[in-house]
């Protein structure tokens, strides 16, 4: 199948109820660039103009803005606009691969040196602010690893689990909802299916990162086939998985929608949990209580050609 191109645009507003005097953010808001995924074009718009625009690269590897306002204001609107072209990924034998006892052994401590893949991964093998490892997280993803099973196959047995035992209910959770309390309520949005796949697989010695991008409003779908049920958590920032499967590498579920990452996806960037590839985070001093308001869209390009020919990256 071709390539796929979206137009891009996420707006996120602050309204304070009173002035702010300075602020520092940080942003996840530019696409990291991947052997799948390419940003053509993409343009930051920051209202109150910001004394300090710089663009960094954080501990993971993602490309971060930072900004810094020193003028008092009462509202700030950010806006990401970007085209991103996204090619199919090869999709791997889930029956292939490592058995989950031997990718566990291999994120153990040995007293040799680890190839570098192995290194990385094993920064997504411990416990981060977010995700704890508990045994109860271990209990709940065991079924899905009886022994001998391959590290793909059962990841994507806790996929399924997990989206099959909670419910999708925003409102019910929010980012400070601890991951213990989500397993017992069963149910939550994006983020926390990811956190919970994440937890199982860490609390078994295996290693899981979280992916923080976007969705495809519209599912693709191939000529001649029947249209694919809507993706739940579109024209939002999205969450999912991507988990250690040697010798396939970094391979991504989606527990939310149920199904292997592909073209429907674009990727921001991936770190431990959701604390470090936050869309927008900073510090403020004054501006007392504030309303937060955010849009997405998503839009596929129709070919090839619509993509201007000044395609760049713009600060």
């Amino acid at each position: 199948m071709s390539n796929v191109r979206y137009r891009v645009s996420h707006k996120t507003t602050y309204a304070y109820a009173g002035p702010v005097a300075h602020a520092h953010h940080l942003l996840h808001l530019m696409p990291r660039p991947t052997p799948w995924q390419s940003c053509n074009d993409y343009l930051l718009e920051v209202s109150p103009v910001p004394a300090l625009n710089r663009r960094e690269v954080d501990g993971c590897g993602n490309p971060v803005t930072r900004i810094e306002l020193d003028r008092p204001h009462e509202r700030l609107e950010v806006t990401a606009r970007m085209q991103v072209e996204l090619q199919e990924r090869p999709r791997p034998d889930f029956a292939s691969g490592e058995a989950w006892e031997s990718v566990r052994s291999g994120l153990q401590y040995h007293p040799r040196a680890l190839p570098e893949e192995s290194r990385e991964a094993l920064r997504y093998r411990v416990q981060s602010p977010l995700v704890p490892i508990k045994r109860a997280f271990g209990d709940f993803a065991a079924e899905c690893f009886p022994a001998g099973l391959g590290v793909l196959a059962g990841a994507h047995a806790l996929m399924q689990k997990v989206h099959g035992e909670l419910d999708y209910s925003p409102g019910t959770t929010d980012i400070a909802t601890p991951l213990r309390e989500v397993l017992e309520l069963r149910a939550g949005v994006c983020q926390d299916y990811a956190h919970l796949m994440i937890a199982g697989m860490r609390s078994l010695g295996l290693a899981a990162r979280y992916v923080s991008g976007y969705l495809r409003t519209t599912p693709l779908t191939a000529p001649g086939s029947e249209p694919e049920r809507a993706l739940v958590g579109a024209d939002a920032s999205h969450a999912w998985v991507a988990v250690y499967a040697p010798p396939h590498g970094w391979v991504e579920f989606d527990p939310t929608n149920n199904l292997v990452v592909d073209r429907e996806h674009v990727v921001l960037g991936w770190g431990r949990d959701f604390s470090d590839v936050s869309p927008l985070r900073g510090v403020i001093l004054g501006g007392g209580a504030h309303t937060l308001e955010v849009a997405v869209k998503v839009e596929p390009l129709a070919g090839l050609g619509e993509l201007p020919e000044h395609a760049g990256i713009a600060p």
